[in-house]
C-alpha cells in the first residue's frame, strides 16, 4: 500500500498442524506488511482459526513457525503479547463483569499503571462507543456491544497487530456496519487480519484476501483480482469445491 512499510508484521511460513490422521492445516506461509488489512477467507473448517490460534500463540504448530512484528511467537510469547490484539469468535468476556470493570482487570494483567489504565480506558471506550454500556452487566447486553468490549479488550495495550475470528459472527446488519467502521479506522495505524467466510466482509472492509481450503493456502491477492466477472462468489465457489479434504497416516506425520 502507498505510504506504508513493507515490513512483515504477520508471518506464517510454512506452517502444519497435524491431529493424528488429521490435517487441519498444511504447509501454510504468508507475509502481511505493515498497515495492511486482510482478510482470511474460508468455509468453516477450512483451517482459519487453526492457523490464526498458531499465529497468536494458543497452538503450537506441528511444522513450521510464525512471527508476529518480526518475533517468532513460540520463542518469544510475551513480547509478542504486548504488540498483538487479538479477538477470538468467542471473546475472553467474563459475563458477571461490566465493561468497565473488565478493561481493568485485563490492564492490570498487562502491568498498565493507573495513569495509562485510565488513559487507554477513556480512549478506548470512545473508539468502541461504549459510554453508554460501561457500567452495565456483560451479560446484559447485544451481542454487538459485547463484540465491542470484546474488540475493546483486544486494543487496550494499544498493539501494533489485530487479529480477529470471524468478528460479524451473529450480528445484526447496522451492528456489522457499525463494525466495519471500526475496522477500517483501525486499518490507518494498525497491521490487520480477520477471518471471515462472509464474501460481503472481504468487498467491505479488505486489502488483501488469503483464501484456505482444506487446510491449504489456495490464493493470495487483492479482492479485485479474486473476482470473476465483478464477483467473489464465482471464484469462491470454484476454489472451495475442488479435491477433497487432505489427510495423511500417522506414519507420514511421524515422517515430517
Amino acid at each position: 500500500m502507498e505510504g506504508k512499510s513493507e515490513k512483515g508484521m504477520i508471518e506464517a511460513k510454512g506452517l502444519s498442524k497435524y491431529y493424528g490422521p488429521f490435517v487441519a492445516i498444511r504447509d501454510i506461509s504468508f507475509s502481511i506488511p505493515e498497515g495492511q488489512i486482510v482478510a482470511f477467507l474460508g468455509p468453516n473448517g477450512a483451517g482459519k482459526t487453526t492457523t490464526m490460534k498458531i499465529l497468536t500463540g494458543y497452538l503450537a504448530p506441528s511444522e513450521g513457525h510464525a512471527f508476529v512484528a518480526g518475533l517468532d511467537v513460540a520463542s518469544n510469547r510475551l513480547e509478542v503479547a504486548k504488540k498483538l490484539g487479538y479477538l477470538p469468535e468467542n471473546g475472553p468476556l467474563y459475563q458477571d463483569m461490566t465493561p468497565l470493570e473488565l478493561l481493568r482487570f485485563f490492564a492490570e494483567a498487562r502491568g498498565l499503571d493507573p495513569d495509562q489504565t485510565r488513559e487507554r480506558i477513556d480512549r478506548i471506550t470512545r473508539q468502541t462507543s461504549l459510554q453508554d454500556v460501561m457500567e452495565k452487566p456483560i451479560d446484559k447486553l447485544s451481542r454487538g456491544y459485547r463484540q465491542r468490549v470484546g474488540l475493546a479488550q483486544a486494543l487496550l495495550h494499544d498493539p501494533e497487530v489485530l487479529i480477529m475470528d470471524e468478528p460479524t459472527m451473529g450480528l445484526d446488519p447496522n451492528q456489522i456496519r457499525d463494525f466495519r467502521n471500526n475496522i477500517r479506522a483501525l486499518g490507518k495505524s494498525k497491521t490487520i487480519l480477520l477471518s471471515t467466510h462472509i464474501l460481503q466482509e472481504v468487498e467491505a472492509v479488505a486489502d488483501r484476501v488469503l483464501l484456505v481450503h482444506n487446510g491449504a493456502l489456495v490464493f493470495d491477492g487483492t479482492p479485485e483480482e479474486l473476482k470473476e466477472d465483478g464477483s467473489l462468489e464465482k471464484p469462491f465457489y470454484r476454489l472451495t469445491n475442488e479435491g477433497r479434504p487432505v489427510s495423511i497416516t500417522a506414519t507420514e506425520v511421524t515422517a515430517q
